[in-house]
């Protein structure tokens, strides 16, 4: 069983390096920030307010969310798209920054990890999701690639959006502060201008490295 806990700021490249790693290795993906998502969007859809702690967690408390096939799943409803949107994008960090609300979701991505071994990311992945993973990762990129990378995803390169998300990205860097914690184990690589491919590679090495290493524990 070989454990991978990814962490790192918005637009790292968590989600799409953690997803081929855990395709390379064969072990399952725990996107530990859908589940987030997916709390947020269950919270808006009620119309509570989003500074009330304790509702949001009861809110979140109250529905199913699951990860099939890198789909998310909110009571039984594809809503991988929705969460991915705007307006989950700019609350998600103000519902996931209550105590309740974090400790409510996370029993559920634990139960996730396989006893084949996960890749699991998020911005606590290596601190408190999985605090005894065999490999610890810190992913972290040039704010002017995270915000190309951001624009990129919404189909455009033009300058003005790019900054658009350079600001977008700032104030998202500075509400996930207290949740961003960094593991003092965890080696970290900049994926500026760095492929995919490339960084997988380095990956998949030490987490090989990192499993033989535990199995002779």
């Amino acid at each position: 069983m070989t454990v991978v806990a990814i962490d790192g700021p918005a637009g790292s490249g968590k989600s799409t390096i953690a997803a081929v790693l855990a395709e390379r290795l064969g072990v399952v993906h725990v996107d530990t920030g859908a589940y987030y998502r997916a709390g947020t969007l269950a919270v808006l859809r009620s119309g509570i307010d989003l500074r009330d702690g304790p509702a949001c967690a009861r809110i979140i408390g109250e529905v199913t969310i699951e990860r099939r096939a890198g789909r998310t799943l909110l009571d039984g409803v594809d809503v991988e798209d929705d969460i991915r949107g705007p307006e989950v994008t700019a609350t998600v960090s103000a519902v996931a920054a209550h105590p309740a609300v974090r400790a409510g979701l996370l029993a559920a991505q634990r139960a996730v990890v396989s006893p084949a071994g996960a890749v699991v990311e998020g911005r606590d992945a290596g601190t408190v999701v999985v605090p005894d993973a065999d490999l610890k990762v810190w992913l972290t990129a040039s704010p002017l690639e995270r915000a190309a990378r951001r624009a990129a995803q919404l189909g455009t390169a033009e300058s003005n959006a790019i900054a658009i998300h350079a600001d977008s990205i700032e104030r998202r860097d500075a509400d996930d502060a207290s949740q961003m914690l960094r593991s003092t184990d965890a080696v970290e690589i900049d994926t500026t201008g760095v492929a995919v491919d490339e960084i997988v590679a380095r990956l998949v090495r030490l987490a090989q490295r990192a499993g033989a290493a535990g199995e002779r524990a």
